[in-house]
């Protein structure tokens, strides 16, 4: 993540200002930026997005968004999959799918770049877990390890590929290793 520097400015100052390429996040007053995604990030996001959709949407249990702003206790981040479930999708006065998303995702998965450092990722998810955030992955692809975070439980480190990743109730019909996932990488 690279930090923009300037002189903290408010949620609502924030809100206001255009969006970036790659995003930027607003995290304890500061503005963040993401860095551009590479390859491997980008694989990972891609197919995490479809497995989920496939596996959760079609019965309109839950459903999966790629890098979508979701604003919530003063804070707006860009998750790189953000996953709500079914009724909590925010929708306009058409039934639609709102654009903007206030609230916290139901769960989160984060891909690290090779220059991002788990420390501010691990601050971001323990923030997320405080409110209505039940699970948030971090898939670090260079050390393949996917290190999960489960509300009020210690986190949990896997790395093996024979490793089934947890997921939250809602998502109990998907079934994924950290070789299913690493898999993605050489296809």
């Amino acid at each position: 993540m690279v930090r923009t520097p300037s002189k903290n400015i408010t949620l609502a100052e924030f809100m206001m200002l255009p969006e970036t390429k790659p995003a930027s996040e607003y995290i304890d007053g500061q503005i963040i930026q993401k860095p551009m995604p590479q390859g491997k990030h980008s694989i990972i996001q891609g197919e995490m997005v479809s497995i989920i959709n496939l596996s959760v949407k079609p019965k309109r249990i839950a459903r999966a968004f790629p890098e979508l702003r979701c604003t919530f206790d003063s804070r707006s981040i860009v998750p790189d999959v953000a996953v709500f479930t079914w009724e909590r999708i925010p929708r306009d006065e058409n039934g639609q799918v709102a654009n903007v998303f206030q609230a916290a995702p139901d769960w989160t998965i984060e891909i690290l770049s090779p220059d991002q450092r788990q420390t501010k990722f691990t601050k971001n998810i323990l923030h997320c877990l405080n409110y209505e955030t039940h699970m948030r992955w971090l898939i670090d692809p260079e050390e393949q390890t996917v290190f999960v975070y489960i509300r009020n439980q210690q986190p949990v480190m896997l790395d093996e590929l024979k490793d089934l990743l947890p997921v939250p109730d809602f998502a109990s019909e998907l079934k994924l290793t950290v070789g299913d996932l690493l898999g993605w990488l050489s296809e």
